[in-house]
């Protein structure tokens, strides 16, 4: 499972990106534009839906409940300073996929059966893509935070997020977590499309052993 994590780039738009990253494999986008308007954001949206659709690529938003209301995208993730997870789901509905970023394994022990689709977990490393980073988990953070959850009896899918690269998802996948998120590397990769269809082999192979 991976989820690619817009940001902005000198090199590509966000829809060349997204474009890319389903090119190569992907079929999970999250629309992150943490410092732009909702016009902003909703007009790329517009540009993201029609490929989204043709590809059958889930595709979601950060943070704005009310656009991806309006927008009848299949979802959002939300950050620790955005809105309650349980008050989206009111907002949202019964259909549509809530992340909820979390950092700690009581960050995700406390939503215990309640109607939550992932955790969005990390940092695994230092990453320039987030202004307020919390504490860095590393591949022994995510064992025992991945531990303790599984422990708690919860089982929400667990996607880790935080300056990964390709080199990175094997021993990451083997700490337990269900999935990552990647965005610079897969941007600033030589050959995008293939960066991520190299990630999705990767992953693809250790869901089959």
């Amino acid at each position: 499972m991976l989820q690619f994590v817009t940001d902005a780039s000198d090199k590509y738009s966000i829809a060349e990106e997204v474009q890319m990253a389903i090119e190569g494999g992907c079929r999970w986008v999250q629309l992150r534009m943490k410092d732009a308007t909702d016009d902003e954001v909703r007009q790329v949206a517009m540009e993201l839906i029609p490929m989204c659709r043709e590809t059958d690529t889930f595709l979601i938003i950060d943070d704005r409940v009310e656009l991806v209301n309006e927008l009848k995208v299949s979802g959002v993730h939300l950050g620790k300073e955005d809105m309650d997870p349980l008050q989206a789901r009111e907002v949202l509905g019964p259909h549509a996929i809530i992340g909820v970023t979390a950092n700690t394994a009581e960050d995700i022990i406390k939503y215990k059966g309640k109607d939550l689709d992932y955790f969005g977990v990390g940092p695994y490393k230092f990453t320039t893509t987030k202004k307020n980073l919390a504490p860095v988990l590393g591949l022994e953070g995510y064992q025992k935070l991945v531990k303790e959850v599984r422990d708690a009896g919860v089982q929400f899918p667990i996607v880790a997020i935080g300056g990964i690269t390709k080199e990175d998802v094997k021993p990451l996948m083997a700490t337990g977590v269900n999935g990552i998120a990647i965005s610079r590397a897969i941007i600033d990769a030589d050959d995008p499309v293939l960066y991520t269809s190299e990630v999705m082999e990767m992953l693809l192979g250790i869901s089959k052993d």
